[in-house]
């Protein structure tokens, strides 16, 4: 009865833990200050390393007295050029201005505006731009959806025309240059547009000179400002490529000191563009439109530096540690493809030589010293990822040769931690580097997380700030990694208990990694807490051997669809401005917008796959999976035989990644990044026990110990059969080299790779020991070890039922031929012989004719021999 509930309770468990994990919502700041009129002043391209207190003291009053952060300018073109910024800032969406733009950065564009009537303007493109952001671009923006929201607004400059233009192209008051006295302008409608300038140029002077006069103008602004207003100040666009942060400052009661954050960003000190709108609306108490925002109201917090200087240093820095990631990141993921390939390519002709033959006949065994080598450069490998997230803990951006510093950086740490595994308790042991990578791997990426993610905020291997799609939480490498560490921990230990308690186990592990990844508090991936539940769901199923049955696919598609249905009504029930993107999506679905989100999201994957060189990660790691370590030569099935939880940790982690990736709209990326941490672990640990491939173990009755051997209280498993030397009897727990070549149940052939073993009550046999001699393996032409056909210890028949001398004498215990009969040809008796089906012996009779071997339910158990267990035997 509890084995059949066993399924039940562990997806209740998952799935509690799920919902648990995604439904808290941290504390979203202090509440927003109320105003009476909102001046919105831009400079397009202004940084915060243009601001200081001489060249720019306007703004450096305002940074001391407001509240500051660092501007996303991201639209729905890549760059966003100044009239693609001031249209997304009157969006509140991603919006761009129709028209090509060759060479890809920002040429002049002309905006025309007209004055019919000296009061306000007219823009006769307008109507063609809303077009195009509704009809051809994903992004379903509104240009001129924030003048709709207030009953009148003013617009000063170009740029703020196209800001303040309704959708329609009226401006409702328009003055193409600020006057020397706009204190009467400014005070004539709830919501001012001003346009100060452009900074835009490379050299130094120059570019001081357009920060100096923007501020001049700024300064006018704040003395006329009305009575009780807000001014924001914002750098609204780039000016070239690539893509830099900007400016950002709101200055009003209410609104003095702290960062500038909002609920987009999730991130202290960071605003995006389409939050300014937002903003607006909710600082002048204006409902905001339906379907129209993708942004949300900023707030302040309080946890800025008192010194202006090194508050503001923090954001200038952030900025050039951005620049310096997008340089850095294309080599690095491309480097590491290369050196994937190279040692996958290196490993495939250790596979075929790894497995040991008997005799003196067969190929050359690899040098040991070569063994060794490969399998450091496959740990080194494997940490390549983790250790380049935690080299951003390093300020490498900032030297003159910022791609020299980080890749010095990275390989001290690559080389610091392939040490590390190397010198670990249990290095030896088959399983042994598997765990100690997946554990760095996982406690890396799992203490960023918890302390804030701020190695992934603009690293390598993290997200950028500048791409405007992720600043808080796990990215999308790092959720590949912590997917495939966390799971592979969890199958290492699972491994270490016996075949009841591995579910337990994943659960615990898994459910632990789901709260991490979901948490809004921490990693803030709702899409990768319901993948990453189904593939602990799977895990779980099979852990404990056996095949993916349809009964247990459809528990672990159960507890995946309960998350999502668990979560999804608890995010709906939120308000609209505090939901979070699943609730956002289902709500686009239920007003007809959800289209594009689909539009999105697929759109996004396709991109993604073609550009991405995590792409040919996890092919290249696919491709060696498939064509080679699943082979029969090439280890992973006996690999899986002998280690169903690591079997099912794999799985699970192939599930979670695949669908982290199709529906958050990272394609492959989140596989790559999983397939750099397990395949080269895999390809280690098939070349480990393809090394033990010949080592003959003894059935052992239950005995504890080893990678498999840990017993909890209660004693050995009733339905113990008698399994490999070194774990749980009949569960295939036992070492790498159990079974002289051959693991009962293991479904293979003469290549004795070991198979999934499940047998017909659902407990996996794979990993039982061949019931012969625990002594020398069998030479060529049924010779013993040694080469000779003497008589020194049991033998297996040789050709024609004869014994390993050549001969059909009685010299010693033989299996049973063809149809019953001895190894002799015959039905005698003329030897201890093993049971034959339903526990007859092997002449085909239930006839006590002497000692049998285990593994029937008549047969009785052979006595443990004092042999090593192969999980003790070292890695050769």
């Amino acid at each position: 009865m509890l084995r059949r509930l066993t399924p039940v309770l562990l997806t209740l468990v998952v799935v509690a833990l799920g919902i648990t994990a995604l439904s808290a919502r941290p504390d979203e700041g202090a509440a927003r200050p109320g105003a009476d009129f909102v001046v919105l002043v831009g400079a397009a391209g202004l940084r915060w390393d243009d601001v200081d207190p001489e060249n720019t003291p306007t703004l450096w009053r305002m940074a001391e007295q407001g509240a500051i952060g660092s501007l996303s300018v991201r639209s729905a073109h890549r760059p966003t050029c100044p009239v693609d910024g001031w249209l997304t800032l009157g969006a509140g969406n991603f919006a761009a201005w129709p028209g090509a733009r060759p060479g890809g950065g920002c040429p002049a564009t002309g905006v025309t505006v007209e004055r019919p009537d000296g009061i306000g303007a007219n823009l006769p493109d307008q109507p063609s731009a809303v077009a195009h952001n509704q009809e051809q671009l994903s992004w379903g923006a509104t240009p001129g959806a924030l003048a709709e929201s207030v009953r009148c607004s003013v617009a000063v400059g170009p740029g703020a025309a196209v800001a303040a233009a309704r959708p329609f192209g009226r401006v409702d008051r328009y003055a193409p240059t600020l006057p020397e006295k706009p204190a009467e302008l400014l005070g004539s409608c709830v919501l001012s547009i001003v346009d100060v300038g452009t900074v835009d140029d490379d050299d130094p002077e120059v570019r001081a000179a357009q920060a100096r006069q923007a501020d001049a103008r700024l300064a006018r602004v704040l003395a006329a400002r009305p009575p009780r207003s807000l001014v924001l100040v914002a750098g609204v666009s780039d000016t070239d490529s690539p893509a830099r942060l900007h400016v950002a400052i709101a200055d009003g009661p209410g609104w003095e000191g702290g960062w500038l954050t909002s609920p987009s960003t999730a991130r202290s000190g960071y605003l995006q563009l389409i939050d300014l709108a937002p903003t607006v609306l909710a600082v002048l108490d204006k409902p905001m439109p339906e379907r129209a925002f993708l942004g949300r109201p900023a707030v302040t917090v309080d946890d800025r530096p008192d010194d202006l200087r090194a508050a503001i240093e923090a954001p200038a820095d952030a900025d050039r540690e951005a620049a310096a990631q997008r340089r850095v990141a294309g080599w690095f993921f491309t480097l590491l493809a290369a050196a994937q390939l190279a040692l996958a390519v290196a490993v495939l002709p250790l596979l075929r030589r790894a497995r040991r033959l008997a005799g003196p006949h067969g190929p050359e065994p690899v040098s040991p010293r070569i063994v060794a080598v490969v399998e450091l450069l496959l740990i080194a490998a494997a940490l390549a990822v983790p250790a380049a997230l935690l080299a951003d803990a390093v300020p490498w951006w900032r030297g003159d040769h910022a791609g020299l510093w980080y890749a010095s950086v990275t390989a001290l740490l690559i080389v610091g931690g392939t040490a590390a595994v190397r010198f670990s308790p249990g290095h030896e042991r088959t399983l042994g580097p598997l765990g100690a990578v997946a554990g760095l791997a996982t406690l890396v990426v799992g203490v960023d997380v918890l302390t804030g993610s701020r190695l992934q905020l603009n690293g390598v291997v993290g997200y950028s700030a500048l791409e405007g799609g992720r600043y808080a939480g796990l990215g999308t490498v790092g959720l590949g990694v912590f997917i495939a560490g966390a799971l592979l921990c969890g199958g290492w230990l699972a491994q270490r208990f016996r075949k009841g308690w591995r579910p337990m186990v994943m659960v615990t592990v898994g459910g632990l990694a789901v709260v991490i990844v979901g948490s809004p508090y921490l990693g803030a991936d709702s899409i990768g807490a319901i993948a990453l539940t189904a593939g602990v769901s799977v895990a779980a199923a099979i852990c404990s051997g056996g095949w993916l049955t349809v009964s247990r696919l459809a528990w672990a598609t159960m507890a995946a669809l309960a998350v999502t249905v668990g979560f999804a009504l608890v995010d709906l029930g939120r308000p609209a401005d505090e939901r979070g993107s699943l609730g956002r999506f289902l709500a686009a679905v239920g007003d007809g917008t959800g289209g594009l989100t689909v539009h999105r999201s697929s759109s996004s994957n396709i991109q993604t796959l073609v550009n991405s060189p995590l792409t040919v990660l996890a092919l290249a790691g696919a491709a060696l999976v498939w064509l080679a370590l699943l082979q029969p030569w090439g280890g992973l099935m006996r690999l899986f035989g002998i280690y169903p939880a690591i079997r099912a940790a794999m799985a699970g982690t192939g599930v979670a990644v695949g669908l982290g990736g199709l529906l958050g709209g990272s394609a492959l990326d989140v596989a790559g990044a999983a397939a750099a941490l397990v395949v080269p672990m895999a390809a280690l640990a098939a070349l480990r026990v393809l090394d033990h491939s010949t080592d003959r173990t003894v059935p052992d009755s239950g005995r504890g110990g080893g990678e498999t051997g840990a017993v909890p209280p209660g004693g050995p498993d009733d339905s113990s059969r008698g399994g490999a030397a070194g774990g749980p009897a009949g569960d295939g727990a036992g070492g790498d080299g159990a079974g002289g070549g051959r693991s009962a149940g293991d479904g293979s052939a003469a290549d004795g790779s070991a198979g999934d073993g499940a047998d017909r009550d659902g407990a996996d046999g794979d990993g039982a020991g061949d019931p012969g001699e625990a002594g020398k393996p069998a030479g060529p032409d049924g010779q013993d070890s040694a080469g000779t056909g003497a008589p020194d210890g049991p033998r297996p028949a040789g050709p024609d039922g004869q014994d390993s001398a050549g001969t059909g004498a009685p010299d010693g215990p033989r299996p049973a031929g063809p149809d019953g009969q001895d190894s002799a040809g015959t039905g005698a008796p003329d030897g201890p012989r093993p049971a034959g089906p339903d526990g007859q012996d092997s002449a085909g009779t239930e006839a006590p004719d002497g000692p049998r071997a285990a593994g029937t339910a008549r047969g009785a158990q052979v006595p443990a021999q004092p042999t090593p267990a192969s999980s003790d035997i070292p890695a050769r």
